[in-house]
C-alpha cells in the first residue's frame, strides 16, 4: 500500500491546525480520513462512523437531519476559512421556509391550472418526493396551497386569494 503525503487544500489543514489549537484536540488517521472523506462527497465507511461524534462535538462536522436519514457535512466555519461559503449552502441545502417559498413562486406561476408533483419535485430535485409532498402538506395545512384533481390527473395550486 502506498500513502501519498501530498497536502491537497492547505486552507483546509490551517483551518484544522487552529481548531485542533483553539479546542485542545488532535485529529488521528482515522479523524483525518473522515474528514477527507466529507470533504470529497464520499460515504463514511461503518468502521470510521463512530469518530463521527467525536468530530461533531469539535466544530469541525454538522450533521443534517434526524435518524436513519443523518447526512454528514463539513462545518460551515471549514467553508468560511476557505472562501466558499456558497459550497457550504449547496451541500448543506435550503432551510424548509426557503423551499416552501421555491414551491409557492412554482405554483404562483404555474396559475389556476396548478401543477402535477413530478414537476413540483423539479424545482428541488435534490430533496425526495415524500420530503416535496411533505413540505406541500406543511402548505395546505396553513391554507397557502391546495390539491385538487384524483390520482394522476392530481395537482397542486395556491389557493385562490377569494378563498384566504
Amino acid at each position: 500500500m502506498t500513502l501519498h503525503g501530498e497536502v491537497q487544500d492547505p486552507k483546509f489543514l490551517r483551518f484544522l491546525e487552529r481548531v485542533g489549537k483553539e479546542k485542545q484536540i488532535s485529529f488521528g488517521t482515522a479523524d483525518l480520513l473522515v474528514l477527507d472523506l466529507l470533504h470529497r462527497e464520499q460515504a463514511i465507511p461503518t468502521a470510521l462512523r463512530p469518530h463521527l461524534r467525536k468530530l461533531r462535538d469539535s466544530g469541525v462536522v454538522e450533521s443534517v437531519g434526524r435518524g436513519a436519514g443523518t447526512r454528514y457535512l463539513l462545518s460551515r466555519s471549514l467553508y468560511g476559512a476557505a472562501g466558499q461559503g456558497g459550497e457550504y449552502t449547496r451541500r448543506r441545502g435550503l432551510d424548509d421556509e426557503t423551499n416552501k417559498e421555491l414551491l409557492r413562486k412554482h405554483l404562483e406561476s404555474a396559475g389556476k391550472q396548478g401543477s402535477p408533483i413530478a414537476d413540483l419535485q423539479m424545482v428541488l430535485p435534490m430533496l425526495s418526493r415524500s420530503k416535496v409532498r411533505r413540505l406541500l402538506q406543511d402548505l395546505a395545512a396553513a391554507g397557502r396551497v391546495e390539491l385538487f384533481g384524483e390520482r394522476r390527473g392530481s395537482r397542486w395550486r395556491l389557493v385562490p386569494t377569494e378563498k384566504l
